[in-house]
């Protein structure tokens, strides 16, 4: 359906949150060659929920998010703690959008890409942290856990402040000198794994496997730090939230995303009009 002119208007208007020095920035990445937009989910397409399950993208940034899967010389990608199954749940991602999930211990690349697999000593090592953590859980009203492929989380957003501080830190004391376990705190979770994955090497492996010359990156969790942390001259790396960063811009909130991936789809589309 064709937009009636007020709406292409209100749709084509530069966004009125994101600051002049963001929107400079959004411009010049958008400019590369090859352009990868990796993005962090909850917290960031997605607003934060209680039940994981119940999460969606924000209809304005799924759309930008598809509409830039579609452009030329660009790769949309989606890295989050969350294991793929999970994921794709969630945010029905575009058919050709590449994944990572569990913080980049699973990696989907297309039709054809090998699952994770433990080997023995891995799978028993996650069995016995699962049953140090079903122990914990028992003890703290409000908590739980959820399974992954590599790993298993302590979830405390539905805890009070103290259960959910005594629960993770009786997590961290049994686990935290294990040889083979790794955890990563989260906002309101501590994520342990079998595997050492990150971010910030999910970004190092989409950006050598795509040949992107530039990444555009968001996310709003401590976990997302690797992320920022990996991004190179020439990438684009953003903030969602208030807490501390050492991402070079920030917005506040994954409606402020929206306008942040309208914005690179905007200037995107300008930079490879002539190929559309």
């Amino acid at each position: 359906m064709t937009p009636e002119p007020a709406e292409t208007n209100k749709r084509d208007a530069a966004p009125l949150s994101l600051s002049p020095e963001l929107l400079e920035a959004v411009r010049r990445t958008a400019g590369t060659e090859h352009l990868l937009v990796a993005m962090d989910f909850d917290g960031t397409m997605a607003p934060l929920v209680d039940h994981a399950a119940d999460a969606r993208a924000l209809p304005r940034s799924a759309a930008a998010f598809a509409a830039l899967a579609e452009l030329p010389r660009t790769t949309t990608a989606l890295i989050s703690g969350r294991a793929l199954d999970s994921l794709r749940a969630v945010a029905s991602p575009p058919e050709n959008t590449l994944l990572i999930g569990s913080h980049g211990a699973e990696v989907w690349m297309g039709p054809g890409s090998s699952e994770l697999m433990l080997d023995d000593a891995q799978r028993d090592l996650l069995a016995e942290v699962r049953r140090e953590l079903e122990g914990i859980v028992q003890e703290a009203p409000g908590t739980l856990l959820e399974d992954k492929p590599a790993g298993v989380v302590l979830h405390t957003r539905l805890a009070a402040d103290d259960v959910a501080e005594d629960a993770v830190a009786a997590a961290r004391a049994v686990l935290q000198d294990r040889s083979g376990v790794f955890l990563k705190t989260g906002n309101r979770v501590l994520e342990t794994s079998v595997v050492h994955a990150s971010k910030g090497e999910g970004i190092a492996f989409l950006r050598q496997a795509t040949g992107a010359s530039a990444v555009a990156f968001a996310g709003d969790d401590t976990t997302d730090e690797d992320a920022l942390a990996s991004l190179i001259p020439g990438d684009l790396g953003v903030k969602v939230g208030l807490d501390f960063t050492q991402a070079e811009f920030r917005v506040e909130s994954p409606l402020h995303v929206c306008e942040l991936l309208e914005a690179l789809l905007r200037e995107r589309r300008k930079a490879v009009e002539p190929e559309s």
